[in-house]
C-alpha cells in the first residue's frame, strides 16, 4: 500500500472525501462503484468495482474464441482496462488502462466502426500514439442493466482487410452474450 499523506475526516453520515487527484489518477468518477476491503490489522482498501472483471476468465476465453473464429485480434474491456486479449500482444494491451476516446465511446454507448484505411483508428489504450498500427476495426459496447461495463473490439491483422457486416454482427452478438451474463 502507498501513502498519499493525505489525511481526511469522516462527517456525520460516515462520508469521507476521496481528494480530486486521487480520483483522477485511479479514473473514478461520480457514481463509479467502488468494492470496500477490510484487512487484519484495521485497514480500509477501497478498490474501483469493475462488474465484468469478474468475468475475466471467462472472457479470455470468449476472445480467444473470437479471435479464432473471424482471423482478427480480440480485445475485451471492461470500463477501465484490458481484460483480455487474443490474436494480439497480450504483454503490450493486457490490463493497460483504456484511451480517453474509447472510454467516450463506451460513455456515449456508441458503435465504432473503421471500414478502410480512409478512417481514422481508435485508439484502445493510454499508451497508443494516435498511429494507424491497424487498419480496420470494430468496437462494440458492452451493456448491463442499461449501463455500458465495457467492450469487444476487434482489430484487422492485414492492411488489406475491410470490417463489414460480419464482424459488426459477431461483436454485437459478445458484447449482448457478455452484458446477459452479468445480468443473471
Amino acid at each position: 500500500m502507498k501513502a498519499t499523506g493525505v489525511v481526511r475526516r469522516i462527517d456525520d453520515l460516515g462520508r469521507v472525501v476521496i481528494p480530486k487527484e486521487i480520483r483522477k489518477t485511479l479514473r473514478i468518477k461520480e457514481g463509479d462503484p467502488l468494492e470496500i476491503f477490510t484487512e487484519k490489522d484495521g485497514g480500509i482498501i477501497l478498490r474501483k468495482y469493475s462488474p465484468i472483471g469478474e468475468l475475466t476468465e471467462f472472457a479470455t476465453g470468449y476472445a480467444e474464441t473470437l479471435s479464432k473464429t473471424t482471423g482478427h485480434i480480440a480485445f475485451i474491456t471492461d470500463k477501465d482496462t484490458v481484460i483480455a486479449v487474443s490474436g494480439g500482444s497480450k504483454k503490450e494491451y493486457l490490463e493497460q488502462n483504456v484511451s480517453d476516446e474509447l472510454e467516450q465511446l463506451m460513455e456515449d454507448k456508441e458503435v465504432y466502426t473503421s471500414k478502410d484505411n480512409s478512417d481514422v483508428s481508435m485508439p484502445i489504450t493510454q499508451n497508443d500514439k494516435k498511429e494507424k498500427r491497424y487498419n480496420a476495426q470494430v468496437v462494440y459496447p458492452i451493456i448491463s442493466n442499461g449501463d455500458t461495463i465495457g467492450t469487444v473490439i476487434l482489430l484487422s491483422k492485414e492492411s488489406n482487410i475491410k470490417m463489414n457486416e460480419v464482424e459488426n454482427k459477431v461483436a454485437q452478438s459478445a458484447a449482448t452474450f457478455l452484458g446477459s451474463q452479468m445480468e443473471i
